[in-house]
């Protein structure tokens, strides 16, 4: 059976481990549970447990949540600068010489999760180019940063 969350992760190299038992889907939306809190569960909430992402029209948008539990596995990841990173967090894409360190693979095509010098997820970008190259301009196009909250707010 398909899983989402899992296609997702692998998509960055990962490998994460979900319980199919403390997963639990409403409505193109995942959650994880804790034991405890499943038994409290009824069949029409909204949210519960901690929040993964949600699935639509065969796409998949991660929570942060997820991304975190992404970013403690081996998975492509870049690690930015501080101007880096204010600028990613902004909705900025990434340029070759704002990246400090690169792990994993990071191909043409791939995803790679966008880390900070803390080892903070920030989010998670599509390669533009390949990483080990010399390319001018945006190898790393934003597709989700923790300050699309703050965005959506104005």
């Amino acid at each position: 059976m398909k899983n989402p969350i899992l296609d997702f992760a692998r998509q960055f190299n990962a490998e994460i481990e979900l319980d199919n038992e403390s997963t639990f889907e409403n409505e193109g939306r995942y959650f994880l549970l804790k034991d405890d809190l499943r038994k409290l569960l009824l069949s029409n909430f909204f949210f519960v447990g901690t929040y993964l992402g949600k699935s639509r029209k065969s796409k998949f948008f991660p929570s942060f949540s997820l991304l975190r539990v992404i970013a403690r596995k081996q998975a492509n990841k870049i690690v930015v600068d501080e101007k880096t990173e204010w600028l990613f967090i902004c909705g900025r894409d990434v340029f070759r010489q704002g990246i400090t360190e690169v792990q994993g693979t990071a191909r043409k095509g791939g995803y790679v999760l966008v880390m900070n010098r803390f080892d903070e997820c920030l989010g998670f970008g599509k390669v533009l180019f390949d990483l080990d190259k010399q390319a001018k301009g945006v190898i790393v196009k934003n597709i989700s940063d923790v300050g699309d909250f703050l965005r959506r707010e104005q």
